[in-house]
């Protein structure tokens, strides 16, 4: 059996996380959308459907994966790259249904969540995968429906799923930690003045480094530092918490609820946020109930509003529908793309979104939707990003890391540029 992720006609309402990535790629804790739907339906092959001016990036990022094709004389399961796989009744039943010969589609609302296709390339058009968004329209099948199923659809999803998904990921991906104290963990190196708070629940990577004076307090929830992550001199983490391989959390952070991926850097207070891989938020300052994509840097004494004054519900701009829409939560903060940038002593609103490559300087607070390649501040308002230079900034900040800005990265990001150049017109000064 092969695993097909596909992307549908919503990805977008989770804009801007999803405009440099397909939507599986999203990270809920330890693990993104696509390693928890692939841990709960094991299988012989993947294949990926995303939009097309993500097949480059996509296929460079999966390389042993088929993308938007079907392999012949195959059977497919096809899984939404909405769904987060966390109710083991609906896996346990859409897994039975992979050991018949009978296709079937399940229905959540009339969304297609999952497809069962024996020999799958047989029974769709050639061009089935080179659509944009799967729908229960390219597939003939008998349909049950289930009538609950987790699916992201806002941005905001992300954050009502981080903390089930931080025990849920921590179960799945570790092992119970060795008895005793931290510093008798010798594949990590953890000084004598560290405090744990139940270490039971403290899991350590591989080179993990726990510096004097860290405060590691399990009691909510579990912790887990991965392979070479750093946790500096008096910082405090509340559990549940993952600081992913590579990241260091700087002298004196206090970190509650939260998951860092590869590669972070992250100081000041951080509470019940995401930042994906390889973003930094390394100095003081509040972010809170917020998400980060790759590549995103806030500069020294960045604050994020994730409540409102009068306590209310917070809104947020959708790109896709062009308009405020409410968030159904009290806290929500900044939900901001790839390979965007702020200055020093930036304010951000509750429910701000700032699109992919944008640059933000100068104090107070910018608007609370920035498309991308946006460039400017508050005081002199904002025009378009110059495509050259964010793509040096891009090509420059992925080197620091070892990385290459390459020829696909930088068509999906020419290919963006393009297709929000109205959005810009409409929302700059």
């Amino acid at each position: 059996m092969h695993l097909c992720l596909f992307e549908d006609d919503r990805v977008n309402r989770l804009r801007p996380l999803v405009e440099s990535r397909p939507v599986y790629d999203l990270r809920l804790a330890l693990r993104t959308i696509a390693e928890t739907t692939r841990d709960a339906f094991a299988s012989d092959g993947l294949v990926l459907h995303t939009r097309p001016s993500l097949a480059g990036s996509t296929a460079q990022a999966y390389p042993d994966a088929l993308i938007n094709t079907l392999p012949d004389g195959v059977d497919v399961l096809f899984v939404n790259g909405r769904f987060v796989a966390d109710d083991e009744s609906l896996i346990d039943r859409i897994q039975a249904q992979t050991e018949t010969n009978d296709p079937r589609l399940f229905l959540h609302d009339d969304i297609l969540v999952a497809a069962w296709l024996p020999d799958a390339a047989a029974h769709l058009s050639s061009d089935t995968l080179d659509r944009s968004a799967l729908s229960p329209a390219a597939f003939d099948a008998p349909t049950t429906t289930v009538e609950t199923a987790t699916l992201v659809e806002r941005p905001w999803d992300l954050l009502d799923t981080l903390p089930t998904a931080l025990h849920r990921d921590v179960a799945a991906r570790t092992t119970v930690p060795p008895a005793g104290a931290l510093p008798s963990r010798h594949h990590a190196t953890v000084h004598e003045s560290v405090v744990a708070v139940d270490p039971g629940r403290i899991h350590l990577g591989t080179g993990a480094a726990i510096k004097p004076g860290a405060i590691l307090n399990a009691t909510d929830g579990p912790i887990v530092v991965d392979d070479n992550a750093t946790i500096h001199e008096r910082a405090v983490l509340n559990g549940p918490c993952y600081v992913g391989p590579k990241s260091q959390i700087k002298v004196g952070a206090d970190i509650e609820n939260s998951a860092f991926g590869y590669y972070c850097k992250v100081g000041g207070e951080v509470h019940d946020s995401i930042l994906h891989s390889l973003s930094n938020k390394s100095h003081p300052g509040f972010l809170g109930h917020s998400y980060l994509g790759q590549w995103c840097n806030l500069g020294a004494d960045t604050n994020t509003s994730n409540l409102k004054n009068d306590y209310g519900e917070v809104r947020a701009y959708a790109p896709a529908d062009q308009q405020l829409v409410d968030t159904g939560r009290q806290f929500a903060g900044l939900f901001m793309g790839d390979h965007s940038k702020c200055g020093i002593n930036t304010m951000f609103n509750t429910g701000t979104i700032v699109g992919t490559c944008c640059n933000v300087f100068g104090g107070d607070f910018p608007p609370r939707y920035l498309p991308p390649f946006s460039w400017g501040g508050p005081s002199q308002g904002f025009t378009t990003y110059r495509l050259d230079k964010a793509l040096d900034v891009a090509d420059t900040v992925m080197g620091r890391r070892d990385t290459a800005l390459t020829d696909a990265n930088a068509t999906l990001l020419r290919d963006l540029f393009k297709r929000t150049e109205e959005e810009r017109d409409q929302h700059h000064d």
